[in-house]
């Protein structure tokens, strides 16, 4: 509530970001929520010039909205794309939602464009993560079976697509080590100040976002956090 709270306050900063291009971008929920919980950060893309899309799979309950091995995720994603005239589509996922679109975009580079997740968990065992009794008992999964595990060592792997992962040190769900990737030519990780239920409607991250998606295809590079951004936008990623 309060960051939601601080977003008058934040204006000037989301006003200065780059239009879009138009292209699609797809907004996964977090672990127990739905699209109502996106409905500001896609509200605000969508202001910005882009092609947004619900998920459109009810509450994020894991395998039990997404199939059981991702297929009803992957059908939406390529329906998104066949719709947008073969446009990749860039991910934006929070939470759960980005470990989610990490792995789409391991699956299909040649769909997606680039991924971008909001305090997700990309690496490090489940449970480090405050909600891990809570996932297996609504889902039906343990966090410790041989399936999850290849699916977390899959997330973990160097990505075939642009990503940037934004984290904070104050998350309170999920470590903040665990939300980072391996930085490398094409994977960057972003640190802001905010709550793990906060960064959906969190005014610097909105911007991270908007900045990330405003890159031309194939032209992709870091987030410039140098000068006075610098404290909005602290250092301390792991590399």
């Amino acid at each position: 509530m309060f960051e939601l709270g601080t977003l008058p306050l934040a204006s000037p900063l989301l006003y200065s970001a780059p239009r879009g291009d138009g292209h699609p971008v797809l907004v996964l929920p977090g672990f127990m929520t739905s699209d109502r919980s996106t409905r500001i950060l896609r509200r605000y893309l969508r202001r910005l010039g882009y092609d947004v899309h619900r998920w459109e799979l009810g509450r994020n309950l894991g395998p039990r909205a997404v199939g059981e091995n991702g297929e009803l995720l992957h059908e939406r994603l390529h329906e998104i794309m066949d719709n947008c005239s073969g446009q990749k589509v860039s991910l934006v996922g929070w939470s759960l939602g980005g470990a989610m679109a990490r792995q789409l975009g391991q699956r299909f580079p040649d769909t997606v464009r680039q991924v971008i997740t909001l305090g997700s968990p990309l690496q490090g065992s489940p449970r480090s993560t405050t909600v891990w009794r809570v996932y297996e008992a609504a889902t039906g999964e343990k966090v410790t079976s041989d399936k999850v595990r290849e699916q977390m060592a899959e997330i973990a792997a160097p990505p075939p697509v642009p990503t940037t992962a934004i984290f904070s040190k104050g998350d309170g769900v999920v470590p903040w080590q665990n939300c980072c990737v391996a930085e490398g030519e094409q994977s960057e990780n972003v640190e802001v100040y905010g709550s793990h239920c906060g960064l959906g409607v969190n005014g610097t991250v909105l911007y991270v976002v908007a900045d990330r998606l405003a890159q031309p295809e194939g032209e992709w590079s870091k987030f410039d956090n140098s000068g006075l951004r610098r404290l909005i936008y602290p250092s301390g990623a792991m590399h």
